[in-house]
């Protein structure tokens, strides 16, 4: 017989994360004939990908902050600092952590999120496409995925 007794709880606990996360793509992998094929690959590998730029006094300009995995380029975070807005460095980090996940990781596409007070514009002039928009999110803010053959 099957207890009906469950706890559930909503605490955020490191090794719990981790053992849910683990357990979730294990689950979800095995789902999918597409996700099974990638298991052992290196495609099958969550790889990060950080790409910075220095000033000349060696501080932090701007960066990236991505990943790459299962052949995409995920754009998590792109920030130049204010006093060196306008240089182009926005567009050469972006360059440059796609031709890292193209020519060094075997990546076809790049995806990004953006609000609409950040950036949309930026990526559409650089070749990416509006694939979602989502009104309201968070309230009075507009969300927009972005994808980009490479």
């Amino acid at each position: 017989m099957v207890s009906r007794m469950f706890r559930l709880e909503t605490e955020v606990d490191k090794t719990r994360r981790d053992l849910l996360r683990s357990r979730l793509r294990a689950t979800n992998t095995a789902a999918s004939p597409v996700l099974a094929a990638l298991r052992g690959t290196p495609a099958a590998r969550e790889v990060p990908l950080h790409v910075w730029v220095s000033d000349a006094a060696g501080g932090l300009a701007g960066g990236l902050v991505g990943h790459t995995w299962a052949t995409w380029l995920h754009v998590t975070y792109l920030w130049v600092d204010e006093r060196h807005r306008g240089a182009g460095l926005g567009g050469r980090l972006l360059a440059e952590a796609e031709r890292v996940a193209r020519e060094e990781r075997g990546c076809g596409a790049a995806r990004l999120e953006t609000w609409d007070f950040q950036a949309p514009e930026f990526y559409r002039k650089r070749g990416y496409e509006v694939v979602c928009v989502i009104p309201d999110y968070p309230p009075g803010i507009t969300e927009y995925t972005l994808t980009k053959k490479l």
